[in-house]
This record gives C-alpha cells, structure tokens and sequence, in this order.
C-alpha cells in the first residue's frame, strides 16, 4: 500500500524575537509570506516548500534542544488516512488527530527516530 498524497512541506523554527527573525527572512533573504497567524508566520520558500517562524509566548520556554526547536510538517488533506497509515506500521504518536481552532489546522503529531517533531496537517478554511 502506498502512502496517503503529500501536497505541502513546512519547516518550523522558534524564536523569542519574531519581529527581528521576520525582518531577517523578509528583508535579508527575500522570502514572500504566504500565511499571517499572528504568532506564526509561514513564508513561501520554493514550490510547494514554506518556512514557518513562530513566537515563543511569555508562558512557554524557548526549547534548547534541537529536536525540539523544529517542527517538519508534511500538508495534505488526508491526515487521519495518514494516522492510520503509520499507526498501521507500528509508529506511536504524541498526539492523535485534533482540530487547533487558533490556526486552523487538524493535524498529529510523531517523532522520528532522532526524536525530531513531525506534524501532520491540513488548513481548515471554515474554522
């Protein structure tokens, strides 16, 4: 069986400065925003491929380990074909499918084996 259809890619980085990093991203490296939620602001990389940066909120801790600096986030419409696809292959999630009304979005969340964070997830347009 072959896995459920991938449309989109984002990687997400942290930062306790989302002002300084956007002025970074926007002005030093040129790339576009696509998508404005407030504490997180997904840029237009190449394709398909976006960069996610988001704010550390005042009540969280900026996380010093690298697997928890990063989120690789795969975007398709299928998200719970693709839960039962993995849990199908002995994978155990962190969290089963959800829907996360502040950004609209319905998405899961694994590890791999180096303990790095996959998200998988769908935009919702009627949230």
């Amino acid at each position: 069986m072959s896995h459920p259809p991938i449309e989109q890619q984002i990687t997400f980085l942290y930062t306790q400065d989302l002002a300084t990093t956007t002025r970074f991203y926007e002005d030093t490296l040129g790339l576009e925003l696509w998508l404005d939620q407030g504490s997180c602001r997904i840029y237009s990389v190449s394709g398909s491929a976006y960069l996610g940066l988001c704010q550390v909120g005042e009540t969280s801790i900026f996380p010093t380990d690298k697997q928890s600096n990063v989120i690789f986030t795969l975007v398709t419409q299928q998200v719970d074909e693709w839960f039962e696809y993995l849990k199908e292959r002995g994978v155990e999630f962190e969290k089963p499918p959800i829907l996360n009304e502040k950004y609209k979005i319905y998405h899961c969340f694994l590890r791999d084996p180096n303990g790095y964070l996959i998200e998988i997830q769908r935009f919702e347009t009627g949230c």
